[in-house]
């Protein structure tokens, strides 16, 4: 008899774990690989061996590799395992919302093989997409199937700028008004993040709320890494308008424009203005800004891990708590993700700092602060590749170690994601009581 694979869900949204087994093998070695063509033109791959033992099967929720490149009994671990082994073709399309097919292929001892392919999709079935272009703003709004009013998400890139539409097309597939809002770097908006204006994202807030009538007005706001620092800002900022705030690996304090800035500014230059005046980040006239972490590695070889120069900065208590971000002044639930072994930043940190204070001063709103051990910066939703550890910043072209390990990071995107989608239930129920 030839070797069977079968996968209990083969076309599905990529947010959704997949359980596989594989029958009638050959007794001994056998290698499972899985394959990714993206659709950018890169190709992934991971492979590990297993040993099949008299009953033939294979079970990959139980089974430990004997070797390869994972060492865990998970079934998604194929896929958080791939590793580019050839660069895109067009990187344009590296975000695209296009479905991933991946291919599970399994050799047994006798060499025999069985393959199968499951496909991940971000676009729910009913979800319908959007570009807006209305009042100024840029961005990609989508909606879920079925009768609304839907409460709402404002999803926000970080320093890399562009439109996150896979986040917002997946919140759509669970029943949210999902609105992907660009700020930079993207059509109709400034290459860089140098003085963005708050009155940008007060024009999306009142544009959502009056054209779109989430229900019961319910409006969250969700950023990572600068947009979570943006996300915690506009909390601050608009406590009328955003119900609930999620940060993941966020900023405690305003930050200036870094690597995401004009080429003719210093690094230090204003980020974020408001009524016409500049925000005071905290590098601005800091006795300790040291720019050394950031531009270089901590040893030759190895890439730039330049979170101990966000840590060397706060040693300026003035600094600091000029650039603090209010985070008192938001009026509503607050969910916090870090990772402890982030390299872009000290989000563990910022996150214990922030709901430290929140607790100190008896926000009346529940905080939830999921702090993911030896997780890197790259944390998002789950069941994608997360071996690119150091990335390239899309605006400054520079390699960053972002941390974390490949298990770690799929473990903190499973957890995350799963944490993001119940902190959403309950702060929409319990903003339609309170309204």
């Amino acid at each position: 008899m030839s070797p069977v694979i079968k996968v209990d869900v083969i076309d599905g949204l990529i947010d959704q774990p997949r359980h596989f087994h594989a029958y009638q093998l050959t007794p001994g070695i056998a290698r499972l690989t899985a394959s990714l063509d993206h659709p950018d033109g890169s190709r992934w791959q991971s492979s590990a061996t297993f040993l099949v033992g008299e009953d033939g099967a294979l079970d990959p929720d139980t089974a430990l590799p004997l070797e390869g490149d994972w060492a865990e009994s998970e079934p998604m671990a194929p896929i958080w395992a791939l590793r580019r082994i050839t660069p895109p073709v067009d990187p344009t399309f590296s975000d695209t919302l296009q479905p991933r097919h991946v291919t599970l292929s399994i050799t047994d001892a006798a060499g025999q093989t069985a393959d199968t392919v499951i496909i991940q999709r971000f676009l729910a079935a009913g979800v319908i997409r959007h570009e807006v272009r209305a009042n100024g703003l840029s961005g990609t709004l989508f909606s879920p199937s079925g009768d609304g009013p839907h409460p709402l998400v404002i999803v926000l890139n970080g320093s890399g700028g562009g439109t996150p539409e896979q986040r917002a097309a997946l919140l759509a597939a669970h029943g949210y008004l999902g609105f992907a809002l660009a700020y930079f770097k993207a059509p109709g908006r400034p290459e860089t993040i140098s003085a963005t204006p708050l009155e940008y994202f007060a024009t999306a807030l009142d544009w959502v709320h009056e054209t779109l009538h989430p229900r019961n007005g319910f409006i969250a706001v969700a950023g990572h890494s600068r947009g979570g620092e943006l996300a915690l800002l506009l909390g601050a900022t608009f406590p009328d308008r955003v119900s609930a705030v999620i940060g993941y690996v966020p900023s405690a304090v305003i930050h200036g424009t870094l690597r995401a800035g004009r080429p003719d500014e210093p690094r230090d230059a204003t980020a974020w203005t408001w009524r016409g005046q500049p925000l005071r980040n905290i590098w601005q006239d800091n006795p300790h800004a040291d720019w050394h972490a950031f531009d270089h590695p901590a040893q030759p070889g190895v890439h730039i891990r330049q979170a101990p120069a966000f840590v060397n900065v706060e040693r300026d208590a003035q600094s600091l708590a000029a650039a603090r971000i209010p985070v008192e002044r938001i009026a509503g639930p607050v969910l916090l993700i870090s990772g402890t072994d982030d390299g872009f930043w000290p989000s563990d940190v910022y996150c214990q700092r922030i709901n430290a204070e929140l607790t100190a001063r008896q926000h009346r709103w529940p905080v939830i602060h999921q702090q993911n051990d030896r997780s890197g910066h790259a944390i998002g939703f789950p069941f994608v590749p997360t071996t690119e550890i150091a990335r390239v910043h899309p605006v400054a072209g520079v390699v960053i170690d972002g941390g974390g390990t490949p298990a770690a990071n799929a473990r903190a995107n499973r957890q995350s994601w799963a944490q993001v989608l119940d902190f959403l239930a309950e702060a929409v129920a319990a903003h339609r009581e309170e309204t």
